[in-house]
């Protein structure tokens, strides 16, 4: 029964977006009410769930897509995207730039959170796109498929690392095969895929602009890069230092956290304030309305004064993210989760196909591909105790089966979407395929190498 109702609402969801054109934001706010009550949540059990899922969701992404919706506008309007995509594009034509743009979200997408990577690429990717004349979402696939992999993929990420965790898996072989299967899986979906969406119409993003609006006076190619990069560099640094701290501190048995002015930078370092997206995305904000400003010669002032433009496009971005946060939560809350799996750990097959399952039907139901992930390792952890399969594997198989078919339920699916102005179907089209191939490729990669490893 749960799974019928879960299916109905998102055929109801699918209804009033597709079919009756209502806005996203209503008719998932609806649909999550709906849902709670047909679940037998009640009246203040749904409304608990939905207020909770509101502020959970929005709790850890407002400040980053602001700020990085800020950092965005700041490299576009300065001309510094203009500066990268030229340098992108010169000698380049049609699908060497899907290229470049692939290679460049791996490199980003390792050391940044997805969320963060997306809005710092957002206005480099559109440059890209009004530059060589292709349509947005095939120049958007072939970027953004790098950041997923990476995300569902690769330690850092919370994911992985989690995962890793549960399942006793060594981190470094984690990596080491997450790159091996990420690379096919990036060329595959991203620029490759990329190539069938030609007919794609062309549309205008959140962050478009016009360059007849761009200063006279450019900045340098190393600062715009600088500038762009700079958050990403903050969090790799921060990450480097914390390890080497962490190491030092063992060494010497603690000795450095209680050793003045030592003790008081490893208490630093050990807080994560270092390594926190926020704080990298805010330093990265003031720093590039400083470097970019003076070097195109607009005041910082000037720059301050255009923030509630550049915040403008993301209110209804973060309200339809919230929404689709509280349809989450409702069908965690009314335990819809729960008997999915239950049903699923019955499957008799291959554990990776198993760790698969469970993350993919996670993933479907509750949006987030996160959430799906850690989720799905409780489930699959005696597997991984069992020495059936590499835990490395289960790993890398529980990722990638969290990453596919995206639909109106995650955040992602809506950050695509409004960002770079597609309709539902287009992103169905666009993102949700894109996503479901690299997830295939993950599971058939991780089967690949259980007969090697």
């Amino acid at each position: 029964m749960p799974i019928l109702i879960t299916l109905l609402a998102v055929l109801a969801l699918l209804a009033l977006i597709i079919g009756l054109k209502w806005h996203p934001f209503i008719a998932l706010v609806l649909v999550a009410i709906g849902a709670g009550l047909a679940l037998g949540m009640g009246p203040a059990g749904t409304m608990t769930a939905v207020t909770s899922g509101v502020g959970g969701t929005l709790g850890g992404l407002a400040l980053i897509l602001g700020l990085g919706s800020v950092l965005g506008g700041i490299i576009a309007e300065t001309g510094a995207a203009k500066v990268i995509t030229d340098k992108l594009v010169a000698g380049r034509e049609g699908m060497s730039i899907l290229w470049g743009l692939c290679a460049v979200g791996f490199l980003i997408g390792i050391p940044l959170f997805y969320s963060v990577a997306f809005v710092m690429m957002a206005p480099i990717i559109m440059s890209a796109a009004e530059k060589a004349k292709l349509p947005l979402a095939m120049v958007a696939v072939a970027a953004v498929a790098s950041l997923s992999v990476t995300h569902g993929f690769l330690p850092p990420h919370p994911a992985p690392m989690l995962i890793s965790d549960t399942y006793g898996a060594d981190v470094g072989k984690v990596l080491l095969y997450g790159i091996l299967l990420g690379i096919p899986a990036v060329i595959l979906a991203g620029p490759l895929f990329a190539r069938t969406l030609r007919n794609m119409p062309f549309t205008k993003g959140a962050l478009t602009f016009e360059e007849t609006n761009l200063p006279d006076k450019l900045p340098s190619f190393g600062a715009s890069v600088l500038c762009a990069l700079l958050p990403v560099l903050l969090l790799a640094a921060g990450t480097l230092v914390q390890y080497l701290v962490g190491g030092a501190e063992e060494a010497v048995g603690g000795i450095t956290a209680n050793a003045g002015n030592q003790g008081f930078f490893a208490e630093l370092v050990n807080s994560g304030l270092l390594t926190d997206a926020t704080i990298a995305l805010l330093v990265g904000v003031l720093i590039a309305m400083f470097v970019l400003g003076r070097q195109s010669a607009i005041p910082v002032a000037s720059l301050m004064s255009r923030v509630s433009k550049q915040l403008a496009p993301m209110a209804a971005v973060l309200l339809i993210i919230a929404a689709g946060g509280a349809f989450k939560q409702v069908l965690v809350d009314s335990g819809t989760s729960e008997y999915i799996v239950d049903v699923l750990q019955g499957f008799n097959a291959h554990p990776i196909l198993i760790a698969w399952l469970i993350a993919a039907a996670l993933r479907v139901t509750l949006g987030s591909a996160t959430v799906a992930a850690i989720t799905a390792a409780g489930i699959v952890l005696p597997l991984a105790q069992s020495g059936a399969a590499s835990p490395e594997l289960l790993v890398l198989a529980t990722g990638a089966g969290s990453l596919t078919a995206s639909h109106v339920n995650d955040t992602g699916f809506w950050l695509f979407k409004e960002y770079f102005g597609l309709t539902v179907t287009q992103t169905l089209r666009s993102w949700t395929v894109m996503e479901t191939v690299v997830s295939l490729i993950g599971l058939v990669g991780c089967l690949g190498l259980s007969y090697l490893v």
